[in-house]
């Protein structure tokens, strides 16, 4: 059974509700869980649905509507080993790389790491063109230089040219990324961990979000800038 919904509680819902998952799947039926969630919540429903005898993975994927389109997402699983080669062949329908990470909610856990880094540095990126425009410097012509730098990246290469055309049409909508940030930002919180530069992109995000901008691009970090 593969689900793919936006939230923890939805996740909740499909697999341990009323009329869920759990209430109808056989012993040895596989939940794999494409969802990005809490870690915690994670674990949770699979203690729960492992009372029934089903067993689940958590293979949240990176690569976003292009990567699922080309059959090239990156998977990281949670859960037990020989379930994920159980359904290996599957998810090599939906993804190239497909990494086990560790046990259940590990999965969650790198999807969760992977968000950090992606959107501090779509932050960055959005800054550096800010920077370059406050100077009257063509940013097309520094996203170039920069492309062959040691800041080129695929986010450059994938959010530059957006930001430079003003073109913020949905890629990745930024509610899923400020949705994402949410959850790292509370698992710090419970983890005493202080992650300036998370936290301030989360706050950049927060005022996307108030200016209902939330179903863009996160390209639309630069507007924020913008003001």
């Amino acid at each position: 059974v593969f689900t793919n919904v936006t939230s923890s509680e939805d996740v909740r819902s499909v697999l341990l509700g009323e009329h869920g998952v759990i209430e109808g799947a056989a012993p040895g039926t596989i939940c794999i869980d494409h969802s990005t969630i809490s870690p915690i919540v994670t674990r949770e429903i699979a203690a729960r649905l492992a009372e029934r005898g089903i067993e689940a993975l958590d293979c949240p994927v990176s690569g976003g509507t292009v990567g699922a389109e080309a059959a090239s997402l990156t998977i990281m699983a949670g859960g037990k080993a020989e379930m994920l080669e159980r359904v290996r062949p599957l998810l090599s329908l939906l993804g190239k790389t497909i990494t086990h990470i560790g046990d259940h909610g590990a999965g969650q856990v790198a999807k969760l790491c992977n968000q950090i880094a992606q959107v501090v540095n779509i932050e960055g990126i959005a800054e550096a063109m800010r920077f370059a425009q406050a100077q009257q410097v063509d940013s097309g012509r520094v996203l170039q230089a920069m492309a062959t730098g040691m800041a080129g990246s695929r986010m450059l290469d994938m959010m530059g040219p957006k930001m430079v055309a003003h073109d913020f049409a949905p890629g990745i909508e930024a509610r899923l990324h400020d949705k994402d940030f949410g959850l790292a930002a509370e698992i710090a919180r419970q983890l005493g961990l202080e992650l300036p530069a998370m936290q301030a992109t989360s706050r950049q995000l927060g005022t996307l979000m108030d200016k209902g901008w939330g179903k863009d691009d996160t390209s639309s970090l630069l507007r924020v800038l913008e003001g």
